[in-house]
């Protein structure tokens, strides 16, 4: 029941603060921080791939409908939650337990550091490509690419500095 009311809190919280903050924000006209990619991150290990699925679409579909983008966030949260246990498994070779969110306390500075980066650069590749459908322009394209996927990991990265509930739930 915590766990519900947890994750029910991270979800509007980080709806909020995208929609309301971050879709505002484009540092140079270039970088745009996705923050609500956090809540895919920290889902617990033991879902199956189907709920990770599921609740990866719908936070991309309510980003959709208040940012009106027309499914863009929601096609990339579905492949981003759809890669996400292939890509645990990839870089945590050990095994986890199944209560256990992903974390920088439990997964070490490297282990966090290569699960975001390989979460939030699936995410924005795939997001700026159904952006911009097109490669017209495409060194542009790769500097806000790359913009946008160090802002976005340095922003997760200070998120799970100063969470105190994964500290907690590492010892």
């Amino acid at each position: 029941m915590i766990n519900i009311v947890k994750g029910s809190i991270y979800f509007v919280v980080l709806v909020l603060v995208q929609v309301l903050i971050l879709n505002n924000i484009h540092f140079l006209r270039l970088a745009t921080p996705f923050l609500y990619i956090y809540f895919i991150l920290k889902l617990p290990i033991g879902f199956t791939s189907t709920r990770v699925t599921f609740f990866s679409f719908l936070i991309g579909l309510v980003i959709d409908i208040f940012s009106n983008t027309p499914g863009m966030h929601a096609a990339t949260c579905t492949l981003v939650g759809f890669a996400r246990m292939p890509i645990l498994k990839i870089i945590i070779k050990d095994e986890m337990q199944e209560s256990l969110s992903p974390s920088l306390h439990a997964f070490g500075f490297g282990g966090f550091l290569r699960y975001v980066l390989a979460l939030v650069v699936l995410h924005h590749v795939t997001l700026f490509l159904l952006e911009s459908l097109t490669l017209f322009d495409p060194l542009f394209l790769l500097i806000r690419i790359v913009a946008s996927i160090v802002t976005t990991t340095l922003l997760v990265c200070i998120v799970e500095a100063f969470n105190i509930d994964a500290k907690r739930n590492a010892d």
